[in-house]
């Protein structure tokens, strides 16, 4: 299979390539969220995706959502020190597929990696018109850009990463705000107004539709 790695620490990349390489893996390699942006997505035919959450530029989750929106549809595991049950359950909400925390044993890394592999690689469509920028939290249509709050980006992106269908209301809750919280509908509905804005301050020709009962989809 072909991997491909975003993690910052030469040292760990060095260890996990080696191991990847010598179980007869070939491996793609990028240091931040901003190669991986540009050398793991859907043109670069990688079968699974390891993804650090602790880039120096972004947070991995941003990044994986990013990489859905743009039609990467191989499964991704989250590489990370932050084991808490919460940090988890964020990744998975980001569009992870596995998560392993640091230290970890090399084997047993294998072993989920390939895993992972088996599944195949889903047939996604890409959004056509939109750009996402973790790094910035921002949103780019042609030359203009838009910066959005965390909560903002992280709210479109739950809904980008899923081209093509339609992101549930818990969902998009669940990527934005910390596991637990409680946010009323209303708060939902300020924040997609604001984001709405912000897509028209671009001249995009993408907006948010709202499925009433269910969620919400880009049109």
């Amino acid at each position: 299979m072909l991997i491909g790695i975003c993690e910052d620490d030469p040292a760990i990349r060095r260890v996990v390539t080696r191991a990847l390489q010598s179980a007869g893996h070939e491996v793609l390699s990028a240091h931040n969220g901003g190669e991986a942006l540009r050398v793991l997505g859907p043109d670069s035919s990688v079968d699974v995706v390891v993804m650090d959450v602790g880039l120096p530029d972004s947070d991995g989750r941003d990044v994986a959502q990013a990489l859905r929106s743009e039609g990467q549809g191989a499964p991704i595991l989250f590489l990370t020190a932050l084991g808490a049950v919460h940090d988890r359950i964020a990744g998975f909400h980001a569009g992870g597929d596995d998560y392993v925390s640091k230290p970890f044993d090399i084997k047993e890394f294998l072993l989920r990696v390939e895993a992972l592999g088996r599944r195949g690689r889903p047939v996604t469509t890409p959004v056509t018109g939109l750009v996402l920028d973790p790094a910035a939290h921002a949103v780019r249509a042609g030359d203009n850009v838009a910066l959005l709050t965390p909560t903002e980006y992280r709210m479109l992106a739950a809904i980008a990463s899923r081209p093509g269908q339609v992101a549930r209301r818990q969902a998009v809750v669940a990527a934005a705000w910390p596991d637990g919280s409680m946010v009323n509908e209303n708060t939902i509905d300020s924040f997609i107004r604001r984001i709405r804005v912000k897509l028209e301050s671009i001249d995009s020709s993408v907006t948010i539709e709202t499925v009433r009962g269910v969620g919400f989809r880009l049109t």
